[in-house]
């Protein structure tokens, strides 16, 4: 068969249409909040490090101050 009568003969075809659950819009507001809470759950935990400075420099005296790997 050739690629002209494979074209036609998929034109021919009944086209099936399956619709979406719910308005495409949504989808994207959906994913948008998604990332909204992400970015929030990330955004908490922003100077975690400051807030236990006393324990990070008991664990530099424990440990000494620079350690090479």
């Amino acid at each position: 068969m050739s690629f002209a009568a494979t074209i036609a003969a998929a034109e021919g075809a009944s086209h099936v249409v399956t619709e979406l659950p719910m308005p495409a819009p949504v989808y994207g507001v959906i994913v948008f909040s998604i990332f909204v809470v992400a970015a929030l759950a990330t955004f908490s935990f922003r100077d975690v490090a400051n807030r236990h400075a006393e324990k990070a420099a008991a664990y530099a005296r424990e440990h000494g101050e620079a350690q090479q790997h």
